[in-house]
């Protein structure tokens, strides 16, 4: 396979993540990315190669060898190489077959860094509205409501319409991964915060071009991710600790904090999106881990243990 089928069948891929397998805007971005810096790499080795122009293996391993060189992330790397076995099972759908064994690096698990309740609570109950260095306080504080209430992607928050929440039943219709729907629930607390927004900040934000999206920036247009991970940089701030502050780090305090209140695994799956129960599961070593740090705290022999030293010294 050449350069130019190369870039052609590139094309066609990308139409068919899109099309056919419903991927989430965020791995088709990916993706698109990866291959395209494999195009330009193969670009380049020909001005020194011209006769690799034929030998996409050939290229694909080198390509492969040049990022362990560039040291990048196991995580980054991983999806690369996942990249490159998607486009090499396309390409045998469409009969070309290429003789590529790539082995991706292992992973180490990392268990999600969440935050205490008191934590969350101290930035949602404690500080005030005028409180927040914000144009819209009651806007980031529904958003930062909304995505601890139901645990929802970052992604997922933005593209939240109008016509997609239910109030009376205080449940929300998400667009997830692969463009599937599912619903979440959310509170009363979080119901008022929405409300306060929608009455006091959304209709200064509406244009003459009315929006359907809920949670609007300032021109009146939709939310970035990008603007809401500021949004909790400035919450970040507001800690009394220095801690990491993201949405997804609030996600996993969302399931974390459901899974020691007792909720079934099976259930956060669902809220969560997850589409294996194995990827819910690493929220179960969290849980242990707190409940472990609980019974050291409070358990009547270690209590015991403490008072016995305290009288003998």
């Amino acid at each position: 396979m050449n350069l130019n089928l190369f870039e052609e069948k590139t094309k066609d891929f990308l139409t068919f993540l899109e099309v056919e397998r419903n991927v989430s805007l965020h791995t088709l971005r990916a993706y698109s990315g990866d291959l395209r810096q494999l195009s330009k790499f193969w670009q380049k080795i020909l001005s020194k190669e011209p006769e690799l122009s034929e030998s996409f293996e050939a290229v694909m391993r080198r390509f492969v060898v040049s990022m362990f060189y560039q040291k990048l992330s196991k995580p980054s790397l991983a999806r690369k190489i996942s990249a490159m076995r998607s486009f090499k099972e396309f390409l045998k759908d469409q009969g070309i077959k290429l003789n590529l064994d790539i082995q991706s690096p292992r992973i180490d698990k990392k268990l999600p860094i969440t935050l205490s309740v008191d934590e969350i609570f101290y930035l949602l109950d404690n500080l005030k509205p005028k409180e927040l260095p914000t144009r819209l306080p009651h806007r980031d504080r529904a958003i930062f409501e909304i995505i601890y209430a139901t645990g929802i992607r970052c992604s997922e928050v933005v593209n939240i319409k109008m016509n997609d929440v239910n109030f009376d039943g205080k449940v929300i219709k998400v667009l997830g991964k692969g463009r599937k729907e599912r619903l979440v629930l959310f509170g009363s607390k979080a119901k008022q915060s929405l409300l306060t927004y929608l009455e006091k900040e959304r209709p200064h934000l509406l244009t003459e071009e009315l929006s359907d999206f809920v949670f609007l920036n300032k021109a009146g247009g939709i939310l970035t991710t990008r603007s809401v991970q500021r949004i909790f940089e400035m919450f970040r701030k507001l800690l009394k600790v220095n801690r990491k502050l993201t949405p997804h780090k609030i996600r996993h305090s969302f399931a974390t904090h459901l899974l020691i209140e007792g909720v079934d695994l099976r259930i956060i799956q669902e809220l969560l999106g997850h589409k294996t129960i194995a990827t819910t599961e690493i929220y179960t070593h969290i849980t242990s881990q707190h409940l472990a740090k609980l019974c050291d705290e409070k358990h009547p022999l270690n209590n015991f243990a403490t008072s016995i030293l305290k009288d003998t010294k």
